[in-house]
């Protein structure tokens, strides 16, 4: 018996979850899915790009990820709405757990998108094609918002196959219906194939998926490398990778954040470094992990990016040692140009369980420093994020903890809105 693997994704995801939200629980009587409307970011915070849109604002060709000017110059009526990461979450968890009555094997791909492995249920239900009809109307039903479900008998096709025709579909696209349903396609809609590589594709007279199947694989991954390999044998439906109900370990931590003004003078920029710092060190600590690397990347007001990393003496999952890492990066790295755009990322990410190797001159108690964290992120955890903050915060516009999604993301106060 071969596997049966379902992809189920969540049509203009963001979009519809504030279309139900609206209709069901704020009196609202447009449908946003019906009309030209967009969720986009707030333009004063200089978060003004498109997160998601309405098929009928597609059909004016606007794209996720362009910014809302663009947008509303291909259609000045485009109705646009602020984003509710908190909403959003909501609505995943009530979409993950009716995937999860079916299966005991479900991995989370993203927010509004999911792999279920049918293989050992699938029979309690039905065929493949009925029980995906049932889970897709179950969801319409009883959450209010559609989705797109693809079958196979691995994760690659069953992810190609929810990208055909949408909205509320269920598509089959087993190994041998590759080359009628997938060949024919633009190669550059298989995935992990990205602008610069179609681009690349392109110039080498492969236009269709189908021809990227039958080209030489040693030719490819002479051009593309590894990821010539790679391409190639998805353009030939082979993907052994199995869903995995428990995620794998992070292989690194970061958060980066888009600043309200440029900012153009090292203290300004030190303490939004010690904000990501507050944020990225938390999640390490809060998953039992510290790091060995830190790195710093700044995006400059011209859009213009540049970064730099270091390994650290020890690992560690300190805030103040991450920050003075970064601040040293920072130092190194920064042309003095204003800056519109900060980001910590750390990597060598390793387990919280072993005891520091300690230099002959450094004084520092870091058994205090510890506890110090340790009992800040239980006063937050208790009592809120801003139950805590350092006095250097007091009276300023740049957040205490950024990076990740900013506060004005996380929820809306529809008081202060029209809902139509």
């Amino acid at each position: 018996m071969r596997n049966i693997i379902f992809h189920i994704d969540v049509n203009s995801a963001f979009l519809s979850w504030e279309a139900v939200f609206r209709l069901h629980h704020k009196g609202g009587t447009l449908d946003l899915r019906e009309v030209a409307s967009a969720v986009g970011g707030d333009m004063s915070l200089r978060h003004g790009i498109i997160l998601a849109k309405s098929i009928p604002a597609k059909n004016y060709g606007i794209k996720t990820g362009e910014t809302i000017l663009e947008a509303q110059r291909k259609c000045p009526e485009l109705i646009l709405v602020p984003p509710n990461y908190g909403l959003y979450e909501q609505c995943s968890e009530a979409f993950m757990n009716v995937l999860r009555e079916y299966s005991d094997i479900v991995e989370q791909y993203s927010v509004d998108e999911a792999f279920v492995d049918m293989t050992a249920s699938c029979h309690l239900f039905g065929s493949p094609e009925e029980t995906a009809e049932q889970i897709k109307d179950r969801i319409k039903n009883e959450l209010g918002f559609t989705v797109n479900i693809g079958i196979s008998s691995n994760k690659l096709l069953a992810k190609m196959a929810s990208d055909f025709k949408k909205p509320d579909r269920v598509h089959t696209l087993y190994p041998e219906e590759i080359q009628k349903k997938m060949w024919p396609l633009p190669v550059s809609e298989l995935f992990f194939v990205g602008r610069a590589t179609a681009q690349r594709l392109f110039t080498m007279g492969i236009h269709t998926i189908g021809e990227l199947a039958t080209v030489d694989p040693k030719l490819l991954r002479g051009i593309l490398k590894k990821q010539g390999e790679i391409i190639w044998g998805f353009a030939n439906g082979i993907d052994l990778s199995p869903v995995l109900s428990v995620p794998p370990a992070n292989k690194g931590y970061g958060n980066s954040t888009t600043t309200p003004y440029d900012v153009t003078d090292m203290q300004t920029a030190r303490k939004v470094l010690l904000s990501l710092a507050e944020t990225v060190s938390s999640r390490l600590r809060a998953d039992g992990v510290q790091v060995e690397v830190v790195a710093v990347g700044i995006r400059y007001s011209d859009l213009s990016y540049a970064s730099h990393q270091k390994h650290l003496n020890s690992s560690t999952n300190l805030t103040i040692e991450i920050y003075n890492a970064a601040c040293e990066l920072f130092a190194q790295l920064w042309s003095g140009g204003p800056i519109r755009h900060l980001g910590i990322h750390t990597g060598n990410v390793c387990r919280d369980d072993f005891t520091r190797q300690l230099e002959l001159f450094d004084e520092t108690d870091y058994e205090k420093l510890a506890l110090m964290d340790r009992t800040v992120d239980s006063i937050r955890a208790g009592f809120g994020i801003d139950a805590l903050k350092r006095a250097a915060f007091l009276n300023q516009p740049i957040d205490h903890m950024s990076g990740g999604i900013s506060r004005e993301k996380r929820t809306v106060d529809y008081s202060r809105i029209t809902v139509l």
